[in-house]
Order: structure tokens, then C-alpha cells, then sequence
């Protein structure tokens, strides 16, 4: 059974933390098929902590959802304020074990029904071309291909993808 909090205190922002250093353990591994230093992705990409969680993500117009299975942190999704028209997505994450039980979709029809109720027109994803389970959640929710919302490294622009939808869309279930 999936159940769904959001973090807002500091045993939460801990699971969170935890959860985003298995996100960066695995993107570590991932990115050296594509000729990148794992400690590069992890120095751009994955230096958080509870307490820079809990920073980020306890600003108006900002969350960290955790998804549990049978009471296991199993993964999370975040989101925060890009501009005044835009929330981003960011830490999208489902442990291995908790995969294709459909807590990926519970975690994104949770926070993209809390961006709907913030008045924000677009949302926005910074993600990468070996992260195709995600990638094909982020579609099947209406997200497309589109340029490029902030600078990368050049020694990551190749792996790089920006998607964005509207907050019009419909949530798929």
C-alpha cells in the first residue's frame, strides 16, 4: 500500500535526505556509460542535506513529497518555485525494489495537484537521457521536450534534457 506525506520536520527531511543520496548513487553510476566523472554529477547535482532539503522545500510554493510502501520510504518528488509562472520539478526518485507498483505516478499526481492549486501556468524538468523510467512517467503526464531553462556544464550537456507542460493538463492515473 502506497502512502503519501510531506516533509516537514526534520525526521522527514532525514528520510529524504537518505533517499536522495540513493538518487545520486545510482546517477553516479549511470553517467560513466556516458563519459562523465561520476563526481562531477555528484558535485552538480546531489550535495544535499536535511538541512538544505528542508530549506529549499519549506518556502511557500515549494514541497518534498515521500512515497512509503507499507511504512518503507520507498521514493519522493520535490518541486519549488522557478519563477512567478513556473514551478520545477526536481529529486524524482523511486527506490529499486518499490519500482512498477505505481508509486512514481502516485508521488506525480500528488505534487502536480499541489502546483495546480499555487496559480502557476507552467512546470518545468531538468532531467537526463539515461533516466528513461522517469522520462517516461514525466511523458505519460503530458511533459515534451523543450530548450533549455538554465546552463549546464559542458561536461554534461550532452547527457542533459529539459521537459515542460502546462498546469492545465489533466493528471494521468
Amino acid at each position: 500500500m502506497i502512502s503519501l506525506s510531506v516533509a516537514n520536520d526534520v525526521e522527514e527531511f532525514e528520510t529524504a535526505a537518505a533517499l536522495c543520496r540513493a538518487l545520486g548513487a545510482w546517477d553516479a553510476e549511470e553517467v560513466a556509460a556516458y563519459g562523465v566523472d561520476p563526481q562531477l554529477v555528484i558535485s552538480l547535482y546531489h550535495r544535499e542535506t536535511a538541512e538544505t532539503l528542508a530549506a529549499k522545500y519549506s518556502l511557500a510554493g515549494a514541497g518534498l513529497f515521500i512515497a512509503r510502501w507499507h511504512g518503507t520510504p520507498a521514493g519522493c518528488l520535490a518541486f519549488n518555485s522557478f519563477d512567478p509562472a513556473s514551478a520545477e520539478l526536481h529529486k524524482f526518485y523511486v527506490d529499486t525494489r518499490f519500482r512498477g507498483r505505481g508509486i512514481g505516478r502516485a508521488l506525480m499526481d500528488a505534487v502536480l495537484a499541489e502546483i495546480g492549486k499555487s496559480g502557476r501556468r507552467r512546470i518545468l524538468i531538468h532531467t537526463t537521457v539515461y533516466m528513461s523510467s522517469a522520462i517516461a512517467v514525466y511523458e505519460a503526464f503530458g511533459f515534451r521536450r523543450c530548450d533549455g531553462f538554465r546552463a549546464v556544464s559542458p561536461d554534461v550537456a550532452h547527457t542533459e534534457i529539459f521537459m515542460a507542460r502546462t498546469t492545465a493538463l489533466q493528471p494521468v492515473s
